[in-house]
């Protein structure tokens, strides 16, 4: 299916946050009780909508463990979106996010839009981790927040169209060079330039133009 847009992002966090969750709910609409550990980095990717254009979203999916972490650290490059993950029953997870987005800064595109997650937000009983702390650390660090629960796929459509709609937004606003393809966008066949100062051509950066 032809696209506008194709955004690429990642998920970070710790190990255990429910990161293959998050894609499998999003991409598959289904809940994985148990779910091996990612090794190295899994992919998926799904179509949406977004201002009457088809918009096709890209997501690798990361191993949170320590000693994969420098395979990770290849992936932010080339992202326009990054989903960093906490689970709210695991406090934690909710401290090594300094050391995630310091990690996710360094190695990415400046521009790239940074969605905070607090995963599981089902375990009610079990919380850990207040929704207003992490409000707060998303308002300090200049991010975007959501709670999700990739069991009952509360607010997981919406952490990933939102995301998508910021990058979108960004590119109208001309912050986002989108015929660079290093900063995870890709012109897809069906882009019409609504912006005069786009060249019509639709812009692949020719034989070296794959994304991923």
């Amino acid at each position: 299916m032809s696209y506008a847009y194709l955004f690429k992002y990642i998920i970070i966090g710790d190990t255990g946050v429910g990161k293959s969750c998050l894609l499998l709910q999003f991409t598959d609409k289904r809940f994985q009780p148990v779910h091996d550990l990612t090794i190295g980095v899994e992919f998926g990717a799904r179509m949406i909508s977004i201002d009457g254009k088809q918009i096709k979203l890209q997501i690798w999916d990361t191993a949170g463990q320590e000693s994969f972490r420098s395979i990770t650290r290849s992936y932010y490059r080339g992202a326009a979106g990054a989903l960093l993950v906490y689970d709210i029953t695991r406090r934690d997870t909710f401290n090594h996010l300094t050391t995630w987005l310091e990690d996710a800064r360094q190695h990415s595109n400046s521009n790239m839009v940074i969605m905070l997650i607090g995963n599981k937000s089902d375990l009610e009983a079990r919380r850990d981790v207040k929704k207003e702390e992490g409000e707060a650390f998303a308002r300090e660090h200049g991010l975007i927040f959501m709670e999700t629960s990739a069991k009952t796929a509360a607010n997981v459509e919406e952490a990933f169209i939102n995301t998508a709609k910021e990058i979108y937004q960004k590119i109208q606003d001309g912050v986002f060079d989108i015929n660079n393809e290093a900063n995870g966008i890709k012109i897809g066949p069906q882009h019409s330039p609504s912006n005069p100062s786009m060249p019509s051509g639709g812009g692949n950066a020719g034989p070296s133009g794959n994304c991923c």
